[in-house]
């Protein structure tokens, strides 16, 4: 494991929070470019130079995205006292975690909660803007990069998120809130 996090690097620090990449993400980025060049190419039916250029602008909102998400389970987790250390990408190639401190206690049901769900929340209301923006460019060369933002977000960071898969905010929810309708800690 530490020969894992040796190969990991440091992007940026944004909210207060440390984003770190592994190589997993690195591939990740390479495979979702990919993949909506594809989707730009032939279910958009768009030239290669405008299908290259939005597959690779779509590979990056898609971590805008995700950073997007992990602000908002740090805005959570601030809320509640016990604040995020940063953000590892890279986790199943094209997701990302939150990290929390090693040393962290551990914290009553409620504060799981409330971490858990400001990730699906500001996912949600960026959801609405990029919405707005893929109906206001509709037609258009950008328009198709917006819808194709726009769906990703919805469907991975707002409402797959909230699917019970083990890892997700949905599996954390369910965790947490029987245990607090338990009336365990």
């Amino acid at each position: 494991m530490a020969d894992a996090r040796a190969q990991e690097f440091r992007l940026a620090r944004i909210g207060g929070l440390e984003v770190i990449v592994t190589p997993l993400g690195a591939v990740g980025t390479l495979l979702l470019g990919a993949i909506f060049f594809l989707v730009g190419r032939f279910v958009f039916n768009h030239g290669l130079a405008n299908a290259i250029v939005g597959g690779v602008l779509l590979a990056y909102l898609h971590w805008v995205s995700e950073i997007v998400h992990q602000l908002g389970h740090n805005a959570g987790a601030r809320r509640v006292g016990h604040p995020m250390t940063g953000v590892r990408l890279g986790f199943l190639l094209v997701l990302g975690t939150s990290i929390y401190p090693a040393d962290e206690a551990e914290l009553p049901a409620q504060a799981h909660i409330q971490r858990a769900v400001g990730g699906p929340l500001a996912s949600a209301a960026l959801s609405v803007v990029i919405g707005v923006l893929a109906l206001l460019f509709a037609g258009t060369s950008v328009g198709w990069v917006l819808l194709v933002w726009f769906l990703n977000n919805l469907l991975v960071f707002t409402l797959g998120s909230l699917l019970p898969l083990g890892f997700t905010d949905g599996s954390t929810l369910l965790h947490y809130l029987g245990r607090r309708n338990a009336g365990a800690a």
